[in-house]
């Protein structure tokens, strides 16, 4: 059973300080990649999906992102101020959660780009995701072809699906791309103030209900200011 979401949180709070010194005075959502800032390319994708309304939260230099945002329409923005609060990507969600309603929705980190492939890849995952056995779909490049990224990978992954967390000095293929759909039932003990999304992955893994789906395209880590060119030119050769 797959779903269809309209709604999506994007985070768009973070403060940016491996992207210094771009982000001095600059959010880095706000950053332009390709003559586009980096929000509005995952905006512009989540509209494209079907997505009519995004919660977006701001802390760092809150203002810029808001009246950036105000005249868009295609989704509807709403904000979750946290200007005056540290919540983390958890307690970020927990804040958003009466705005984000009772279905499965989007999330998605404001710095994540990518190029999709034949089919894109935020309707694939709508259609992979299937309520009665997941709390979490994750959308997953592999490291092999990602741009701008080093590591050694987040998750191993089943043939089902199913994601197994890197243990400590093991490389695994695949990379968390910052791209997901939850379902709201994830949070229904979660704790208040600040705390991390990933506590909640790791309960989901443990309850076998965190699973992942490979992206088709390339995914683009845009990290710092030298992965900023390494980024545009991938999308504008793609488009070219």
């Amino acid at each position: 059973m797959s779903v269809k979401p309209t709604k999506a949180m994007v985070l768009a709070a973070g403060l940016g300080l491996r992207m210094r010194p771009l982000t001095d005075n600059l959010p880095k959502p706000l950053v332009p990649v390709a003559g586009q800032p980096l929000l509005d390319h995952v905006l512009d994708k989540l509209a494209a999906a079907g997505v009519t309304e995004a919660v977006v939260n701001v802390h760092y230099l809150p203002d810029q992102i808001i009246d950036h945002v105000a005249t868009r329409t295609e989704p509807r923005i709403t904000i979750s101020d946290e200007r005056d609060q540290v919540l983390g990507t958890g307690g970020a969600v927990v804040k958003a959660l009466p705005l984000l309603g009772s279905e499965p929705f989007y999330h998605l980190n404001a710095d994540t780009m990518w190029i999709d492939g034949v089919q894109p890849n935020l309707a694939r995952l709508a259609e992979a995701f299937d309520p009665a056995r997941m709390d979490i779909l994750l959308l997953m490049a592999p490291t092999a072809n990602s741009i701008g990224y080093a590591g050694c990978g987040d998750y191993a992954m089943l043939t089902d699906g199913a994601l197994r967390r890197r243990k400590e000095n093991q490389v695994v293929p695949f990379v968390y791309a910052g791209v997901a759909i939850l379902s709201p039932a994830l949070f229904k003990d979660a704790p208040s103030g600040e705390f991390s999304l990933t506590k909640l992955f790791d309960k989901a893994n443990e309850q076998e209900r965190l699973f992942g789906l490979r992206m088709e395209g390339v995914w683009m880590h845009v990290g710092t200011p030298d992965a900023v060119r390494a980024a545009e030119d991938a999308f504008l050769a793609s488009v070219a």
